[in-house]
């Protein structure tokens, strides 16, 4: 019997990266989504003055869930582990302790707490199966992610919209 190999309907792609210029610095963030039965690519960037790698990491992926349209199957590929631990492995915890991590045996209160509070949500709006892939390492969606962010804070640097002499260059 033949195997139907066209895409489910509902199944997308979204790979993302986050940039920075320094940490903090002037950052970048990208994403590139894929509707593989429609073969349709969006892609969008965007840029901080200030801010770090981590929040660009994260605003990658919150920016490529907010573009959907509808609830969906989302493969999400990324090279931060940072996202990907916090999305299988952190958030339940932390919401059960009311947004609290444990360090040092001791609760502190979770760094990005914004921007993880908007992942959550659109996480719960989609079925969310994220993948880790290493960084610079030739995986061609992953690579053009990190071309758009890197480009996207660069854009900003040559802008003038941050002051050079409070952020450390790379």
């Amino acid at each position: 019997m033949e195997s139907d190999a066209t895409p489910p309907a509902d199944l997308v792609q979204l790979f993302t990266d986050g940039a920075c210029s320094g940490n903090p610095g002037p950052g970048g963030w990208a994403f590139i989504l894929k509707h593989p039965a429609s073969g349709q690519t969006l892609e969008a960037s965007g840029a901080v003055p200030e801010t770090t790698n981590n929040r660009m990491e994260l605003t990658g992926a919150i920016e490529g869930l907010s573009a959907l349209k509808r609830p969906c199957r989302v493969e999400l590929v990324t090279d931060s582990q940072y996202l990907a631990k916090g999305i299988r492995d952190w958030l339940p915890n932390w919401k059960r302790q009311g947004w609290m991590r444990k360090e040092g045996g001791r609760l502190k209160p979770v760094v990005n707490l914004d921007l993880w509070q908007r992942i959550d949500a659109l996480v719960a709006t989609h079925h969310v199966e994220v993948n880790h892939v290493l960084g610079h390492r030739g995986h061609p969606e992953n690579e053009a992610c990190d071309r758009m962010a890197v480009a996207a804070y660069k854009a900003l640097m040559k802008e003038g919209i941050f002051n050079p002499s409070t952020s450390k260059g790379k």
